[in-house]
């Protein structure tokens, strides 16, 4: 059946490449629905517990999504009058963002002051133009004495100060609703610093960190998959000699991949940051098989076939383990959907159905083009072909030295695993040609943490926050919050009720404390609700029953490590020492983020399992072998814990990128593997006489592809580890590091193992 499926594609080229080129076409048409989407929301399921917790908070209280301006001054001072003229400026044309719906900064602060019996409330800075030097000395000691300003929106030496801005985007089209309150913000940047000289403002917040994300992607769209597509089929064209091949190959993987990004377009799978890797990926493991062939069909017009003959051998000679190697990194793949994280599965998905598209392809269209192309000169004995040859003779002579050698350095690797930790910094998924990255990295240094948790304090009841006991554990677990750190900054209701009690006791300092009574706590909030402007209200700290409150805890940039163990300690406080509050838990986007790549490693674990479980009994049924099905584990184990190994070494620090790469890796190492292992079995079958002339044959036919593919295989990584988002470039590089191991596994330990196995033979 092999033999004559290969005889009918080499005897109709033409019908072949028609059908085919039709097929692709139908496939890639849904390319047409891809839209953009970078909302850091699609790394969460729908019943992430950890979203469901940050959207009923986002329910209660406003929504957390902001724009930052953070300005630093031509001369480095706040509290000047042509600087508060400028901030107050700024404050009112950045109302003017699109979605706005809050501003808050140093000028427009509602500050509170005792006038009689009244209670005054206004702006800090209500006419900066014409303000006196002693007026300007009082703002500043004002600002930098409110803990709602001093860390949050003004630097304590008084040199940086910001603007934040919440915005309400409807969430109905995410693909313009971002970018045009980013442009936006942007242009009021640009504009305040092209009128002031020496200026800088930074741009962070939420809604720049999910622009942040399609940024990432465009940039690695733009660069990264034509680098890859040069640079691999550049490397081919070099080791085989052969452009015509070459092209051939291009199609193959060109059209592979547009038949994969239709699908997902036809699945309404948005274009996130990881979807953006799917190509270079595809171009990656789709290359594979056609160098197999490609090396096969050139060995047989070496070897003296006409070119038809030479197309049927290669293809009836490589059908069987291309076609194993291609399930077995389709499983790979597929295994991603035991991620947490949507655009993780959607990625495994694509990269899945793209490989299989290119197995259909390389054994189709491939020979097909190899048939209509002019006939290559044979070629001579290659130095390739010589030092595979040598690498062979070598592994027989030193197979019992290499068993004990490699062996001893799998397992000190192995024992190195354990040195890693989970550890991710979301931050830093951004490389730093990513304007965010820079701006959240001069934000950190000279303002406050982008890193916020937010604790929402649950009294139980209506009006409950007005409970004396509920007030004093608030302002307890406040002052607890500020000892800690890692804590940059805590703005918490508890400081203003503090200030109206001070200030309705005529200013008196000694009065800076929490009212005794719940009555005259709810009339200081009545008093200063009724007096505050549009827009400035409580809404973002107090729910409507006035039953609960939250407090923003600002973070320094930390790992997951320290901000899971953080948020332990903050809800233990709670539990140990505040009777009154019902229930305080901590949620935000950093402690989403946190929780994600715990539970991500976790069921990726999971998937890898199921995965080698699912590709151990593939091999035994292909090989028929249960001895060569379990000599089989060796590869495919052996360069993941000598990956993981060398990561725990140099790096240390496993995060989410790299809970995938072992479901990845498990798929596309085994390539060589099955080509090895059925050209061996294939040989020992044809009556070769010791294993060691096996080896020396599978050496010859396998070799030279195996190494191409590993060269090809590792190039397209590490270009992937030049991504400038984190996530792909770790799983990039450890991939890359993973393939090369698989490499030296298949040739220098899977070899001596067969030969000391079969050495009666």
């Amino acid at each position: 059946m092999e033999l004559a499926f290969s005889r009918w594609v080499a005897a109709h080229p033409w019908r072949v490449l028609v059908s085919a080129l039709l097929v692709v076409m139908a496939a890639a048409n849904g390319a047409r629905y891809l839209t953009f989407n970078n909302n850091h929301r699609l790394y969460f399921s729908p019943d992430n517990p950890e979203l469901l917790a940050f959207n009923a908070l986002e329910n209660t209280f406003v929504k957390n999504d902001t724009v930052t301006f953070v300005v630093a001054p031509a001369d480095g001072h706040v509290f000047t009058r042509d600087s508060l003229t400028l901030i107050h400026a700024l404050t009112t044309r950045v109302w003017q963002l699109p979605f706005c719906n809050r501003v808050d900064s140093i000028t427009n602060f509602q500050a509170t002051r005792a006038h009689g019996d009244a209670l005054e409330v206004r702006d800090l800075v209500a006419d900066p133009a014409h303000l006196t030097p002693s007026a300007i000395a009082e703002i500043k000691a004002i600002a930098l004495a409110e803990p709602l300003l001093n860390g949050a929106l003004l630097s304590a030496d008084a040199r940086v100060t910001a603007v934040n801005a919440v915005v309400q985007m409807p969430r109905l089209d995410e693909a313009h609703e971002v970018p045009t309150v980013v442009e936006a913000a942007r242009t009021i940047a640009a504009d305040f610093e092209r009128t002031h000289p020496g200026l800088k403002i930074y741009l962070t917040g939420v809604v720049m960190m999910d622009h942040a994300f399609a940024e990432a992607a465009l940039k690695d769209s733009q660069s990264l998959v034509p680098l890859s597509f040069v640079a691999m089929l550049g490397l081919v064209a070099l080791l085989l000699g052969r452009v015509m091949g070459t092209l051939a190959t291009v199609c193959v993987i060109g059209l592979a991949t547009a038949s994969a990004m239709g699908v997902a377009g036809y699945l309404n799978y948005p274009v996130s940051f990881a979807l953006t890797a799917a190509p270079v990926i595809i171009l990656t493991v789709a290359i594979a098989n056609c160098v197999h062939l490609l090396e096969s069909y050139l060995t047989g017009l070496q070897a003296g076939l006409a070119k038809q003959a030479a197309i049927v051998a290669s293809l009836h000679t490589n059908l069987k383990p291309i076609f194993f190697a291609s399930v077995t990194t389709v499983i790979g793949f597929l295994s991603f959907n035991f991620s947490d994280v949507p655009p993780f599965r959607q990625l495994g998905n694509v990269v899945a159905f793209g490989d299989f598209a290119s197995y259909c392809l390389a054994i189709t269209l491939f020979p097909a083009l190899l048939a209509l192309l002019p006939t290559p000169a044979p070629r001579r004995s290659s130095r390739l072909a010589a030092w595979n040859a040598a690498v062979g003779e070598f592994v027989i002579r030193n197979s019992r030295r290499l068993c004990v050698g490699l062996g001893l350095v799998i397992a000190g690797l192995a024992a190195c695993i354990s040195r890693n930790e989970l550890n991710d910094v979301f931050v830093h998924y951004f490389d730093h040609s990513i304007e965010f990255r820079r701006a959240t990295d001069f934000t950190v240094a000279n303002l406050t943490g982008v890193y916020h948790f937010y604790y929402t304090l649950d009294s139980g009841v209506a009006d409950g926050i007005n409970e004396p006991g509920f007030l004093n554990e608030t302002a307890a677990f406040t002052a607890w919050l500020r000892t800690q750190p890692e804590i940059r900054h805590v703005a918490s209701y508890s400081d203003t009720i503090q200030r109206l009690n001070k200030n309705l006791h005529a200013d008196d300092p000694n009065y800076y404390r929490l009212p005794e009574s719940r009555e005259l706590a709810a009339q200081y909030l009545l008093l200063y609700e009724m007096s505050l402007p549009y827009g400035l209200d409580l809404n973002n700290q107090i729910n409507v029953d006035k039953s609960a409150l939250k407090i923003s805890v600002a973070v320094n940039t930390i790992s997951t490590r320290e901000s899971l163990a953080l948020n332990a300690r903050a809800e233990g406080w709670i539990k140990a020492h505040a009777s009154h509050i019902k229930s305080g838990v901590g949620s935000g986007t950093a402690l989403m983020f946190t929780h994600l790549g715990k539970r991500n490693i976790e069921s990726m674990l999971v998937g890898s399992a199921v995965a080698l479980v699912l590709i151990s009994v593939l091999l035994l049924c292909m090989l028929r072998s249960w001895k060569l099905g379990l000599i089989s584990l060796i590869p495919n184990l052996a360069p993941l814990v000598m990956g993981f190994g060398v990561w725990g070494l140099c790096v240390g620090q496993v995060g989410l990128s790299l809970s995938v790469v072992s479901s990845m890796t498990l798929g596309v190492i085994i390539d060589d593997t099955v080509h090895f292992l059925v050209k061996y079995q294939r040989a020992m079958k044809a009556g070769v006489i010791t294993a060691a002339e096996a080896i020396r044959q599978t050496h010859r036919e396998v070799g030279p592809a195996t190494l191409v593919t590993t060269l090809v295989l590792v190039t397209g990584f590490l270009i992937l580890s030049r991504s400038h988002f984190e996530i792909n470039a770790g799983m990039g590089l450890l991939t890359a590091i993973v393939i090369a191991f698989a490499w030296v596994a298949d040739l220098f330990f899977l070899a001596p193992c067969l030969l000391l196995l079969d050495r009666r033979r």
